[in-house]
């Protein structure tokens, strides 16, 4: 087997490698969500053979930033896709473009530093180690009495109690005295249970038959 290909196949085994490890360890336990996993893992594989079989690096680099900038910016039709998802498309697609190099045989340090870094840094960020993630709700509220600011304690009891998050905070929109109702938007943390076996994009408030709830 000449140098060219085992080099080839090498990067093509590191990059799957990568993109399994982000998708399957990263993103679905957090998410559960099994709508993006084939998009994931056939983007990745594709666009580094795409990129691979070019046979300047100068041009694979462009036409590879191409794909990049036409993917994100095109939105598939059928069903807009989650800003979550969106970064996580953006990283399956930057990284056939970065291990693309180890087919030339050339800085194997420095890509292998990047997808560590990258796979590091996802991991990090989904555990949310050091940060601190809010969940928010647009409900439609029929008990207007209770949206001044006067009674904002109050508000947040009673959400508290019908929705059964531990909502921190409320937001009064659009009001409508017509039909006494309220646009509020809630935040709220998540109960770690619920975070901890990946259910947060699923997650949905008890009592929810009792008032209108969509995501923003």
């Amino acid at each position: 087997m000449s140098t060219s290909l085992s080099d080839f196949l090498f990067g093509a085994l590191f990059n799957l490698a990568s993109a399994i490890i982000i998708v399957r360890f990263i993103y679905y336990p957090w998410t559960q969500n099994r709508s993006y996993v084939f998009t994931f893992l056939a983007f990745n594989p594709t666009i580094y053979f795409v990129m691979g079989l070019l046979t300047s690096i100068e041009l694979s680099v462009g036409v590879g930033f191409g794909l990049f900038a036409i993917f994100s910016v095109i939105r598939y039709r059928t069903e807009e896709m989650p800003i979550r998802e969106m970064t996580y498309l953006f990283v399956i697609i930057a990284l056939p473009v970065i291990n693309s190099i180890l087919s030339s045989g050339n800085e194997i340090e420095k890509v292998i530093v990047a997808n560590i870094t990258i796979i590091a840094l996802l991991y990090v960020l989904e555990r949310e180690w050091g940060f601190k993630f809010e969940l928010h709700k647009k409900i439609t509220y029929e008990k207007i009495d209770l949206i001044t600011p006067a009674r904002q304690d109050d508000l947040i009891a009673d959400l508290r109690q019908r929705t059964g998050l531990d909502i921190q905070r409320a937001e009064v929109g659009r009001i409508d005295f017509l039909r006494d109702t309220a646009e509020v938007t809630v935040y709220y943390d998540l109960p770690s249970r619920a975070r901890n076996s990946g259910l947060a994009a699923e997650h949905q408030p008890a009592g929810r038959h009792l008032f209108e709830s969509r995501e923003l």
